[in-house]
């Protein structure tokens, strides 16, 4: 059996009942359950339907995202999470670099390289050099002055939590950010870069090794294995090139407002939801929601 699940913008909340039910007719459903009004909805159905990527397209245009996924296993034990641009709105790097003057040059690498058009660690060498001299106290000052929180991570990590998940927040970013948002949101652990700081001054160098692409995937494997669960209990979510082996390793990998390139290589896409929509995935109604 597969479920298919449809999710809209929270803000609007205009799915259509007569869509949702129009679907599940064309596809032999079962019964609707709507798990927020007029937001969320969701229906079993036998077998994965051959034209599901032409109706993804379709239903796009409308401002709605649709999953099908096996129904079996679908609630997930472990939360694992990229930070900049999926639990954040900003990349801190970019925020770093405008209050060092040079913010479009680091915006555009930051966006090549999410991309996958650039080798991360080279990328990430170049930009945290252009940061060099910055006062170590700039990063509070981003932190509380430009950083927001991405809608419905809070709602997430606190739900999985509360069904016994382990949340875990992995960044190519820096942990003088991840600490931070990882106690703010209820993580239990973080992993990242470390900036190098000498007299108070960034030094322009990141600590080795660079935690990248591999070594999200490295987490994965780690984390899972210390919690003796399988890599199919995890759900993983991300934006950037970085993250696609834990997205594609994971047994849910969803691709979050992601680059092109990611979204060409995971089954699930959320274009219009926002982080609650993870939650919908794995069946929760918003009657269900840890605030």
């Amino acid at each position: 059996m597969y479920v298919v699940t449809l999710i809209t913008t929270p803000q609007e909340r205009r799915l259509d009942r007569a869509l949702v039910d129009n679907l599940r007719n064309a596809w032999g459903g079962g019964d609707v359950v709507w798990l927020a009004i007029d937001e969320a909805a969701e229906f079993a159905i036998p077998t994965a339907p051959e034209n599901q990527w032409q109706v993804w397209q379709d239903l796009q245009q409308g401002c709605v995202d649709l999953v099908v996924q096996p129904a079996a296993g679908r609630r997930k034990n472990m939360l694992l999470a990229d930070m900049d641009s999926t639990m954040i709105r900003q990349e801190c790097i970019d925020e770093l670099a405008a209050e060092a003057g040079v913010g479009e040059r680091v915006a555009a690498i930051t966006a090549r390289a999410m991309n996958g058009e650039l080798d991360f660690e080279e990328a990430l060498i170049e930009r945290v050099g252009l940061l060099r001299d910055l006062p170590e106290s700039i990063i509070e000052e981003v932190l509380d002055q430009r950083i927001s929180y991405m809608p419905g991570g809070h709602e997430l990590v606190s739900t999985m939590k509360a069904h016994g998940a382990y949340a875990a927040l992995v960044s190519g970013g820096f942990t003088a950010f991840t600490s931070r948002v990882a106690a703010a949101l209820g993580f239990d652990e973080n992993r990242a870069n470390t900036l190098l700081v000498a007299d108070g001054k960034l030094s322009g160098a990141v600590a080795r090794p660079i935690l990248g692409k591999a070594a999200k995937v490295q987490a994965l494997e780690e984390i899972t294995a210390r919690l003796g669960i399988a890599e199919t209990d995890v759900l993983a979510v991300g934006d950037g090139a970085n993250d696609l082996g834990m997205l594609t390793r994971a047994g849910t990998g969803v691709a979050l407002h992601a680059k092109p390139v990611v979204q060409a290589a995971c089954d699930i896409r959320i274009n219009h939801g926002d982080l609650t929509a993870l939650l919908y995935l794995q069946g929760y109604g918003r009657d269900a929601f840890v605030t």
